[in-house]
C-alpha cells in the first residue's frame, strides 16, 4: 500500500473543530459538500488548493476536541491520502481508522509543506523525495492495515461477513 503525494503542513493541537468546522454542521447530511470545508479554519485555502492524494502532516495531538465521526470522514472524501503527525486523540485515531482513513505517527518535524512523499504503509516507511531522506513511522498493526485495504471497519466487515481481523 504505497501513496505518493504532495505535504500540507499544520501544528499541534488541530482539533475536529478546525477540521470540520461547527458553522457547516448543517451540511452533515451532505458529507460532499462538508468536505469543501474541510481544515477551513486552519487554512482557509486548504480544500481549494489540495489535490487528491495529498498528505495532511501536523504536530501532536491532531483531531483532539469532540468525537465528531464527520472530521475524519471529511478528510478523506477531501482526496487526502493519508494523516502523518506526531500523536493523534484516540478518538480520532479510531474513528480514522474505521472510516479507512490512514494515520501514521511520526516526527514530522522535517517534513515541510510542499514537499513531495512516498508512503509504505504496510511498512511505515516515509521517503521525502523533495529532500532525499526516510523516516519511519510507528508501523500499523495488520489488522488495522486489512480494515484500511477494505475501505474502512464497515466494507471489511461486509467483505468477510464477520469481523476477521487477520
Amino acid at each position: 500500500m504505497k501513496l505518493k503525494g504532495r505535504v500540507w503542513k499544520f501544528g499541534d493541537s488541530i482539533s475536529t473543530d478546525l477540521i470540520c468546522p461547527g458553522r457547516y454542521f448543517h451540511l452533515r447530511s451532505n458529507l460532499p459538500e462538508l468536505a469543501k470545508h474541510v481544515l477551513e479554519d486552519a487554512d482557509p485555502e486548504f480544500a481549494s488548493k489540495m489535490s487528491k492524494g495529498d498528505f495532511v502532516v501536523a504536530g501532536n495531538n491532531f483531531g483532539l476536541g469532540s468525537s465528531r465521526e464527520h472530521a475524519p470522514t471529511i478528510i478523506k472524501l477531501s482526496g487526502v491520502s493519508a494523516v502523518l503527525a506526531k500523536s493523534f486523540a484516540r478518538i480520532f485515531y479510531r474513528n480514522a481508522i474505521n472510516v479507512g482513513l490512514p494515520l501514521l505517527e511520526c516526527d514530522t518535524d522535517k517534513i515541510d509543506e510542499g514537499d513531495e512523499l512516498e508512503v509504505d504503509l504496510s511498512t511505515g516507511i516515509i521517503k521525502d523525495k523533495t529532500k532525499g531522506f526516510e523516516l519511519q513511522a510507528k508501523p500499523l498493526p495488520r489488522a488495522m492495515l486489512n480494515i484500511l485495504q477494505d475501505g474502512g471497519l464497515v466494507a471489511h466487515i461486509q467483505k468477510h461477513k464477520d469481523f476477521k481481523l487477520d
